[in-house]
């Protein structure tokens, strides 16, 4: 009988090194932050001279001094808000996307096939509904324990309820779904889906995406609240980058993000 060992391969398989992929990460989210950051300065500028230029005109073109200027700008509304967070965040999500994360034929063939699975549908509903159920319990208990967080946002939407709403929905619904996606689940966890390293990269893009929703010290909420608004946003940023790996399709995300949100103003909202 032949005993003769078999022979040691040349190369053993082995799992991509973390270092690059935190690496990369970070750049990502350097880069991120450093266009949102950008672009809303450059819009909150433009938006301002534009108020100076109504006062202006509405005074007949006097000169104000600088405090009646400045409490006649004042601060953005509703509107600008949404619109200043649409261009930045695409900016974003674009570039990075472009320069970073692009998509080859291989790929968007991929998701075609995925999109076209009547499976990808039912988990795209059932995630969505999911994530709308979860923040709903998730808040109740927090109630039980004393503690309802005010999300930073939330005076933007009460305001774009009354004045915006068909854009609140264009917005909450369509745009803010695709430029998210976009950047959480396509190029920050997506990359590590790319690696091998999906739950890590489930992990810190949840993070990251809970992040940007509830940025720490720009709201009265203590940090029980935080912590829950966190929870909340975290574990929809959760749900849907498993939804994008389980599908194999970025609209599947996209499609449980926007029923989601169509979820929320139906039912605190626009009710």
């Amino acid at each position: 009988m032949d005993t003769t060992p078999p022979p040691v391969p040349a190369s053993l398989p082995s799992r991509p090194a973390t270092g690059p992929l935190l690496g990369a990460f970070a750049l990502d989210g350097v880069i991120a932050i450093a266009v949102v950051l950008g672009v809303s300065l450059a819009a909150g500028v433009v938006w301002a001279f534009y108020q100076a230029f109504l006062i202006g005109m509405a005074s007949g073109g006097q000169v104000q001094d600088p405090a009646s200027l400045a409490a006649g700008i004042g601060q953005p509304g509703a509107l600008a808000q949404m619109l200043m967070a649409l261009i930045s965040m695409s900016a974003a999500a674009l570039l990075l996307y472009l320069w970073r994360r692009r998509a080859d034929a291989a790929e968007r063939a991929a998701s075609f096939t995925a999109a076209r699975r009547g499976a990808t549908w039912g988990w795209t509903v059932l995630v969505g509904v999911a994530a709308f159920v979860g923040s709903g319990l998730i808040a109740h208990l927090a109630r039980l324990m004393g503690s309802e967080p005010v999300p930073t946002n939330l005076a933007m939407v009460e305001e774009a309820v009354q004045r915006w709403p068909v854009f609140l929905v264009l917005f909450a619904v369509v745009l803010a779904p695709l430029y998210e996606e976009l950047l959480f689940r396509r190029v920050l966890f997506g990359r590590f889906v790319a690696a091998g390293r999906p739950w890590l990269g489930l992990v810190l893009s949840s993070l990251a995406f809970a992040l940007i929703h509830e940025v720490p010290g720009l709201s009265a909420n203590a940090p029980l609240a935080v912590l829950q608004l966190w929870l909340v946003y975290g574990g929809m940023g959760a749900l849907f980058a498993w939804l994008y790996w389980r599908t194999g399709t970025l609209w599947a995300p996209i499609a449980a993000h926007a029923l989601n949100n169509g979820l929320a103003l139906a039912f605190h909202g626009l009710g």
